[in-house]
């Protein structure tokens, strides 16, 4: 068992990161490799749950632990409640599990970063891009982009049309997004779809078509609304 000292200390450090920390953490808490060697041997009070990364032995296991954990890899040295988007946001299939939106597989762990990092992990992919303050939101304490991002997102990577419509759907319903958002992040896909550039409301319209959900022609109302006060705006 660690000494007396050791053990609140790794209370401290996973008490706002789901009970895990990572390697690097622990590090620059003066822990030393001896001491965590120790740590993590049988019977110790740390559990490997991947590369780097532990769970405090006791502590509830959070909900997509592996999805936390590989998150924490992305900036080992950084603790959760100090980073940024720079630091990796959790999008595309993982996002969509998050929300429990569609129902497509997430069989990796999908991130998306300003800029590229590399990972030796077969089962996660790092998506290169910029998102801006709007893209992502806080979700039970994990950076996600927000349901239109993750639809748009999806779009680009040439998911199946109606896959993401059924992902749509689910998140309007219970307002985890906005008719008028959705329209707005699909108008730069509608030209591939045969429909006007730009026409996020035609594109919308189309892949709501596909769910068949009574609420649509209510959502589009909304849509077109917001649209129409975006264009009143710029003038």
């Amino acid at each position: 068992m660690p000494r007396p000292s050791v053990l609140p200390r790794l209370q401290d450090l996973t008490q706002e990161q789901w009970g895990l920390v990572t390697r690097r953490q622990v590090e620059a808490e003066g822990i030393g490799p001896t001491t965590l060697d120790r740590l993590t041997s049988p019977g110790g009070v740390l559990d490997r749950v991947t590369t780097g990364v532990y769970r405090l032995v006791g502590a509830p296991t959070p909900d997509h632990m592996e999805l936390r954990a590989a998150w924490l890899q992305l900036a080992p040295g950084v603790m959760a409640w100090e980073r940024t988007a720079k630091e990796g946001v959790v999008s595309h299939r993982s996002a969509a599990a998050m929300y429990g939106l569609g129902h497509l597989p997430a069989d990796r762990h999908e991130f998306t970063l300003p800029e590229r990092r590399q990972t030796r992990r077969a089962d996660v992919r790092i998506h290169v891009r910029s998102l801006t303050d709007g893209d992502w939101v806080s979700l039970r304490g994990l950076p996600v982009t927000r349901p239109s991002r993750i639809a748009s997102d999806l779009l680009f990577d040439h998911e199946d049309p109606e896959a993401v419509a059924r992902l749509i759907a689910d998140a309007i319903r219970p307002i985890y997004d906005y008719p008028g958002t959705f329209a707005d992040s699909l108008a730069p896909h509608a030209a591939r779809f045969g429909l006007r550039k730009g026409d996020g409301l035609g594109l919308l319209r189309w892949l709501l078509d596909m769910t068949g959900d009574p609420g649509a022609n209510r959502w589009m109302d909304d849509a077109r609304a917001h649209v129409n006060r975006e264009k009143q705006a710029a003038i």
